[in-house]
């Protein structure tokens, strides 16, 4: 029963303040405060709390039973600087910007994640360009074959004008796409590069640009095969039938080009016809690239 009376008797105070707390009046005079919460303890357990925890001591703790009111209050955090913020969607702010960055090997994921791009961007805008960023090797990685060259065609398809029907506006994605190498554009990445609105192709000074033909990694029975390979001699020849029309050298010359692999600093792909223009910064107008240094080496 006492023990009882010790609980009870501070239940009918701690009503009358709670009243009093939670009334209009009173949230007025704590505006700060996002919520209260009042509990009630023994006074036992209260004196056994170290002073230095409590800085606000129980003031029936001083005499006769009690128990000590504890207000839990939460403060707002308000965020200041930019700084504070939480990090932006990046994919959100390259759309905003209209870019499309081009950042893997050219595999169907990738092909259908652009071709999306391309679409939404000119649904959304029909005379801005459209920025496509190129860091890519292609459809190969470290040699091995991941992807094939019918996907960079489908992109190049969507980018560029059909050969019979140039005099006309007739590309599936209308807007002009300004495209920009910013690391690698090997293989079919060049020709997308390539394919760029004219005037509008630049690479960055450490780019490193390369043309080459299609691989072909074959297996099967022997008709299979025979199959395969008159399938890759026909791609070779589209390839060096477009990366003439863009490049403005024969298709002899190019031909003879990619039978190995042929890299460029970016002035060299300047002067081959690949791009437009190098962006250089103020800190000076020569080629930094790993390509650019061996040739000056003479190492390659």
């Amino acid at each position: 029963m006492e023990a009882a009376a010790v609980l009870s008797t501070p239940r009918v105070a701690l009503d009358a303040r709670a009243r009093a707390l939670f009334s209009p009046r009173s949230s007025l005079h704590s505006p700060q405060s996002l919520n209260l919460r009042l509990t009630a303890r023994p006074r036992a357990l209260a004196a056994a709390k170290p002073r230095f925890l409590n800085p606000h001591p129980d003031p029936a703790s001083d005499g006769g039973r009690g128990a000590r009111d504890v207000i839990a209050m939460v403060v707002p955090f308000l965020r200041g600087t930019a700084w504070e913020q939480p990090p932006p969607d990046l994919a959100s702010f390259l759309y905003k910007n209209r870019i499309v960055y081009l950042g893997m090997c050219l595999v169907p994921s990738v092909t259908e994640l652009m071709l999306a791009e391309f679409l939404y961007l000119q649904y959304e805008d029909a005379e801005k360009p459209i920025y496509l960023y190129i860091n890519s090797t292609g459809t190969t990685k470290n040699g091995e074959k991941l992807g094939y060259e019918t996907e960079a065609l489908a992109v190049y398809d969507a980018m560029s004008k059909p050969v019979p029907y140039e005099k006309h506006n007739c590309r599936y994605v209308k807007v002009p796409i300004f495209t920009l190498c910013v690391g690698n554009a090997w293989g079919e990445a060049a020709l997308l590069l390539a394919a760029g609105a004219k005037g509008n192709r630049a690479a960055l000074p450490s780019s490193t640009i390369m043309i080459k033909q299609p691989i072909g990694r074959f297996q099967g029975q022997a008709t299979d095969v025979d199959i395969a390979r008159k399938e890759i001699r026909n791609v070779k020849i589209e390839m060096v039938k477009l990366l003439s029309r863009h490049i403005g050298k024969p298709m002899d010359e190019i031909a003879q080009d990619i039978r190995r692999p042929k890299y460029f600093s970016p002035s060299e792909a300047v002067d081959y016809g690949i791009i437009d223009k190098v962006l250089y910064n103020e800190k000076g107008h020569e080629d930094a690239g790993v390509v650019s240094e061996l040739k000056r080496s003479n190492l390659i």
